[in-house]
């Protein structure tokens, strides 16, 4: 009898199961210790750790300025950022189930107001649209890990759009993904600078080429 072995296929993204503790807790600012939501089964929410080293960078750079949260999840990005700061904070999620969980979160923090918008749409039509061109300070895309080609085309969109349009001139883009599968280092003017790994996941910072002198490796 012939043994049949399986032949091992492509690494895939490693799925992340319900975590107790949700989304983790706002690090610091206003809301400083609330603890969030996460909206179930096979999301990956940013954890404290991501959290609390994106936004010692990021602080400067969101605060009295606007925040985009695209494939929003639990909303747990744009929360930091108002916390911190953030004139006002853009969420964009097309899962009903999300945006519950991101509207939940926003009354736990006590931010939900005039300060936060909760977009209920898909995220790169959204990008195209006349009411994405805000020149947001700062950028957080999040898809799901499975959908790697999601974080190509949401990039490719805010690239394509060019410097003040999406994203600010002075503006930085946060990519974050599974480690083994790194978006494209060019979308545009935008060019990839530093990145970030914790564990699995991959923070990949992202600025014009024009953008100010100082500012590419901040």
């Amino acid at each position: 009898m012939t043994e049949s072995r399986r032949q091992p296929g492509p690494a895939r993204a490693p799925r992340s199961p319900t975590a107790p503790g949700g989304a983790g807790r706002v690090i610091s600012g206003a809301a400083r210790g609330r603890r969030l939501a996460a909206p179930g089964a096979g999301t990956r929410p940013l954890g404290d750790r991501v959290k609390q080293s994106l936004f010692a960078i990021l602080e400067p750079e969101v605060r009295d300025r606007s925040f985009l949260d695209v494939f929003a999840g639990s909303g747990a990005g744009g929360i930091e950022a108002l916390s911190r700061g953030a004139a006002d904070a853009v969420f964009v999620e097309q899962h009903v189930a999300a945006l519950q969980t991101i509207e939940r979160n926003l009354r736990t923090a006590s931010l939900l107001g005039l300060r936060a918008r909760l977009v209920k749409g898909d995220a790169i039509a959204w990008l195209a649209e006349p009411e994405a061109a805000r020149g947001f300070a700062a950028i957080l895309v999040d898809p799901p890990y499975d959908r790697p080609e999601l974080l190509e085309r949401a990039l490719e969109r805010i690239g394509g759009r060019g410097p003040g349009s999406v994203l600010a001139s002075d503006g930085v883009v946060v990519a974050k993904h599974f480690q083994k599968a790194p978006p494209s280092a060019e979308f545009g003017l935008l060019r990839s600078g530093r990145a970030l790994r914790f564990g699995d996941t991959t923070l990949t910072f992202y600025r014009w080429v024009a953008a100010p002198e100082g500012q590419e490796d901040r």
